[in-house]
């Protein structure tokens, strides 16, 4: 294959990296600088210019998208996807994770944990907004910072107030933050490939630092997941749309919390605090999508005149509960369940016997008025009448 690596430091380890795994593969693999693209935009013909010059073959394309030109690089990538090359990360997911605040307003609709966060941009606000995510002592940091640039420690309401104050008045976005005391110090980076954690580590800050960023003098151990955290950092990678990312999770006493997710994750502090091959596990993921590519099932099938592919709600109140497939007859009536989530697992491409449990959401594929009609009426509101605003 023909690999573009588009990163402004091809002397970097994970650059770097990236080269010698792809070569090490059989692969052609050029390191390319994001911000010398132009991007043409016409009618049924997308086209990318390098250095002036058209931009020879390319079958696939490893994105290493600085957090400093994150909107022309992300430009760049969705010009690739428009060009129908492969990107092993997409340009929505990038945006995604790069954006603190809209990533963690996407993952809180799932069954995942975060820190409790606030968002308020009229200072007499953040009085109160501190108090909705636990009171003194909160973090306050910048949603553009990268690498712990911009993460501030506020042991007292007063001090916070001052300093979102002071960031606003500087036209800077904030975003106010629990303090996860029982991690003070230490968090896990765990990275996501395909799926599946392929490495994980423990940063410990050192002395009197809260921030345990590798960047700041951390230290790093190896960690072995179980479960539950493991389950934690591939769902957000999900969620998000990635299919590489480094997931960064506090310990909490209430399980893992996860801090934020990162597209373009360092490899060079993983490898070296764990030994694992992580630049050879991304190719290997690479050449899988490229042998076997994920399709869009929403795109594809929602071609035909009243058909599309949707999520059902949890199937308590619904005729479907404590029924199996073969019993509701549904590829009678041209509804096809393509997968069930229970309590967190996926069942997919579930058989007539499987039994549909209260709770359960099935993801199907068929007539939209048919699978309309499956959805329980929602209930009535309390007193009757518009609810108060």
């Amino acid at each position: 294959m023909n690999i573009a690596i588009l990163s402004r430091a091809p002397r970097s380890y994970s650059t770097r990296r990236l080269r010698e795994a792809a070569q090490a593969r059989g692969h052609a693999v050029r390191v390319l600088d994001t911000l010398r693209f132009s991007i043409f935009v016409e009618a049924e013909r997308p086209r990318l210019f390098y250095g002036g010059r058209p931009l020879p073959p390319i079958d696939a394309v490893i994105p290493r998208i600085g957090a400093s030109i994150t909107f022309f690089g992300n430009a760049v990538v969705r010009q690739f996807e428009q060009m129908g090359v492969f990107t092993l990360t997409p340009a929505v997911g990038i945006a995604m994770s790069r954006d603190k605040l809209r990533a963690l307003q996407v993952l809180s609709r799932h069954d995942i944990g975060i820190p409790p966060s606030a968002f308020v941009r009229d200072r007499a606000d953040v009085l109160a907004a501190i108090a909705r995510v636990g009171g003194a002592p909160v973090i306050v940091k910048l949603l553009e910072g990268t690498q712990g640039i911009g993460v501030v420690l506020a042991d007292s309401e007063a001090l916070a107030e001052a300093i979102v104050h002071m960031l606003q008045v500087s036209r800077q976005n904030v975003l106010i933050q629990k303090f996860v005391a029982e991690s003070k110090g230490k968090d896990i980076r765990a990275i996501v490939v395909g799926g599946r954690v392929v490495a994980a580590m423990r940063r410990r800050a050192q002395g009197q630092e809260f921030r345990s960023n590798l960047h700041r003098g951390a230290r790093a151990e190896p960690v072995a997941l179980d479960e539950t955290y493991e389950r934690a950092a591939v769902k957000a990678a999900r969620i998000l749309g990635l299919r590489v990312a480094g997931v960064d999770i506090l310990e909490g006493a209430e399980g893992p919390q996860v801090l934020e997710v990162n597209s373009s994750p360092g490899l060079g502090g993983i490898e070296q605090a764990t030994g694992v091959d992580v630049a050879g596990a991304i190719l290997e993921h690479l050449e899988e999508q490229m042998h076997l590519p994920e399709v869009d099932l929403r795109q594809q099938l929602s071609l035909g005149q009243g058909y599309s592919v949707a999520e059902l709600p949890k199937t308590a109140d619904s005729p479907l509960a404590n029924k199996t497939l073969r019993e509701m007859h549904l590829a009678d009536m041209e509804v096809l369940v393509l997968s069930i989530r229970r309590a967190g697992i996926l069942l997919p491409a579930p058989r007539g016997a499987t039994t549909i449990l209260p709770g359960d959401r099935l993801v199907c594929y068929g007539k939209r008025q048919i699978m309309k009609e499956l959805i329980p009426p929602a209930p009535a509101p309390k007193g009757g009448g518009a609810p108060a605003v």
